[in-house]
């Protein structure tokens, strides 16, 4: 549907290209060139396993659940804060039937991931943001949420637990998925009174089958993602099974993914099911404004700033689906896809 006209290279080589080095004031660091801060490791550790790497097959990884070692969590009652939390071995978690995210939807996630190094240092990419947009969620949603700060170091603490589940350099990531659920009992429709903040892992290679080959995208004028004044600016866990439909729809006729319209109009181009989208021409790169609709995306946002710094132009604009010359409709229904 969107066909890839410029070779952008992977955003890893990007930051790494950029000058980007490991923090030093802990195992784990950021890119710098972000100034992102790194938080103390905290001093309580499990007995990790001594061997470097787990039992995987590294070359047949994909993009599915491998349950690791360990998990964090913790927990806060409505008008608190969180405490620190503890590492526990991964596993079930006991819930009230009455629980406010399995009744009412109150629950959000993030996704991000932590990378080994040839010299064997790991590196995680822009967890700062990752907690903020947990933070602006969660104020979305009438959730407490932890500090920047928390966020970032239990992060840390989940990646070291597992570090033998990070995959070699080249093989793929570890990536983590921090949850924030409202935990508590309720029964009419009001915020939980106690959530639990929980992150757990899972080596992985490429999202798309794919791989960093072009995409097919259906678009999509039947199905929405999100509505105007609504959820689709916030990562809630409510906002993902709807687009269950349509994507099963458009992978039975050989497409990759879903490509979305705005609800309002069906005139503008806004994202796919799971990640943004890009449109890239020689030197110029645009993509959807984020109006209120659209998530905010991390990589987005790394990919702009990048761009900039590599001389292509960017436009963050409305793109008008019904405005554009059959011919060019066609080459997005049939061409290959880079978001």
């Amino acid at each position: 549907m969107i066909q890839r006209t410029v070779s952008f290279p992977s955003l890893r080589k990007l930051l790494l290209r950029a000058g980007c080095s490991k923090s030093a004031s802990s195992k784990i660091g950021t890119y710098n060139c972000f100034a992102s801060q790194s938080s103390p490791l905290p001093s309580h550790n499990p007995s990790y396993r001594d061997d470097e790497y787990a039992d995987v097959d590294w070359d047949s990884l994909g993009f599915g659940l491998m349950p690791t070692d360990y998990m964090y969590i913790t927990k806060c009652c409505e008008g608190q804060n969180f405490g620190q939390g503890q590492l526990s071995r991964y596993g079930n978690i006991e819930l009230s039937p009455s629980a406010g995210v399995l009744n009412y939807g109150q629950g959000l996630f993030e996704g991000t991931k932590a990378y080994r190094k040839e010299n064997g240092g790991l590196l995680l990419f822009r967890p700062e943001e990752n907690a903020i947009r947990m933070k602006t969620g969660a104020q979305r949603m009438c959730m407490a949420s932890p500090s920047i700060d928390h966020f970032v170091d239990a992060l840390k603490q989940t990646v070291l637990a597992n570090k033998r589940w990070v995959p070699p350099p080249g093989k793929g990531s570890l990536y983590l998925r921090p949850l924030l659920l409202g935990t508590g009992p309720v029964l009419g429709l009001a915020p939980a009174p106690e959530y639990t903040f929980l992150i757990f892992a899972s080596p992985v290679r490429n999202y798309f089958k794919e791989g960093s080959a072009p995409l097919n995208l259906y678009v999509e004028e039947n199905f929405d993602r999100a509505s105007s004044r609504g959820t689709g600016n916030v990562k809630t866990i409510s906002n993902y099974a709807p687009v269950l439909m349509a994507q099963i729809q458009a992978k039975k006729r050989g497409f990759s993914d879903v490509l979305y319209l705005d609800s309002d109009t069906k005139k503008n181009l806004e994202e796919v099911s799971s990640c943004n989208i890009f449109i890239a021409k020689g030197k110029c790169i645009s993509t959807p404004a984020t109006n209120g609709t659209i998530l905010s995306g991390i990589t987005r946002k790394s990919v702009i700033e990048i761009a900039r710094d590599h001389g292509y132009q960017d436009g963050i604009y409305n793109r008008f689906w019904n405005h554009l010359s059959r011919a060019e409709q066609y080459h997005f229904r049939n061409s290959n896809g880079y978001y």
